[in-house]
């Protein structure tokens, strides 16, 4: 942080008739801020240059909220008699327009305690420290380092100790910053990879799907069933001592024929009709092979027939 001064060959009398013009940079970020002193020796200051590095968004409303009307003006306000070409050529090369709001030692202060944000203390502290000793001395300088670098690289200045602290102290925040950064990024690179993994193992059992439905022929089949003959089916029967009498026998070998066929839907009337038996003996041999599992009933037709099917 340093003040641009006026050369010292420049006349007493040449200062009190044109603006001075000087800038002050904030060593721990290169922030500047210009200082116009009118011939009475008042110092003002471009408020954007303070604004924006306190953090304001909006310089106009902040210097509303903040700094009394009358320690605000234009540039273009002050006296139109020290706008000599000296004193344009110097706000054209400190890039100061006519239009500028400008505020005066006692806005600055207003401008600056307003600003309630941690990160710009330091900034804080230095614009206090800028002001007091203009007031007290009429100029702002550093004390030059110990060290300086070689003769074309400049002056070096001394850093204020609570500069350089906060100067440590982002340098911490940006590292752990860095690191939490790093470690999000490593996770999420998992997390990534891991849907990535899944999205292949749904593919392919999608694509096994499509392919089993587009080539039908290439599932396996189950085994087929041989058929039956209703005389077959009667003698695995009788095999197995299901059918131990004459009417039983010839029940089941009425009934055989639908069974094979998908069930066979008979009243007992009418299997006692085709069988010669009285129905009373039909029901005894239904029953007998319903018990012995030769067949089971599933239901009756709407016309309330028995339905029977192969166990």
């Amino acid at each position: 942080m340093y003040e641009q001064n006026t050369p010292p060959d420049e006349s007493a009398a040449q200062r009190q008739d044109a603006i001075d013009i000087n800038d002050f940079v904030f060593a721990a970020t290169g922030a500047r801020v210009r200082r116009l002193t009118l011939p009475d020796g008042e110092h003002w200051f471009p408020a954007a240059d303070v604004a924006r590095h306190l953090g304001y968004t909006n310089t106009r409303q902040a210097l509303q909220m903040h700094v009394a009307a009358n320690w605000q003006k234009r540039l273009s306000e002050f006296a139109r008699g020290v706008y000599t070409a000296d004193t344009l050529s110097k706000l054209a090369g400190h890039r100061l327009q006519k239009s500028m709001k400008m505020v005066n030692l006692k806005g600055l202060v207003q401008l600056v305690n307003g600003c309630t944000k941690p990160e710009c203390e330091p900034f804080k502290v230095w614009v206090s420290e800028v002001i007091e000793t203009i007031q007290r001395d009429g100029s702002y300088s550093l004390e030059p380092a110990p060290i300086q670098p070689a003769p074309s690289g400049g002056t070096a200045y001394v850093m204020p100790q609570q500069v350089a602290d906060a100067i440590v102290r982002l340098e911490e925040r940006n590292v752990r910053a860095d690191e939490m950064l790093l470690a999000f990024q490593e996770e999420r690179g998992e997390l990534l990879r891991e849907i990535s993994l899944s999205q292949t193992v749904i593919a392919d059992a999608l694509q096994q799907i499509a392919n089993a439905l587009a080539h039908p022929a290439a599932r396996p089949r189950p085994a087929a069933v041989p058929k039956l003959t209703p005389q077959e089916l009667l003698a695995a029967w009788k095999e197995k001592n299901l059918v131990v009498t004459e009417d039983i026998h010839a029940v089941a070998a009425y009934l055989a024929p639908a069974l094979l066929r998908g069930g066979a839907r008979y009243r007992l009337e009418e299997i006692a009709g085709r069988t010669g038996l009285a129905q009373s003996r039909v029901y005894d041999c239904v029953r007998m092979l319903l018990k012995r599992g030769c067949m089971r009933q599933q239901g009756c037709t709407p016309e309330g027939a028995p339905v029977y099917v192969l166990p």
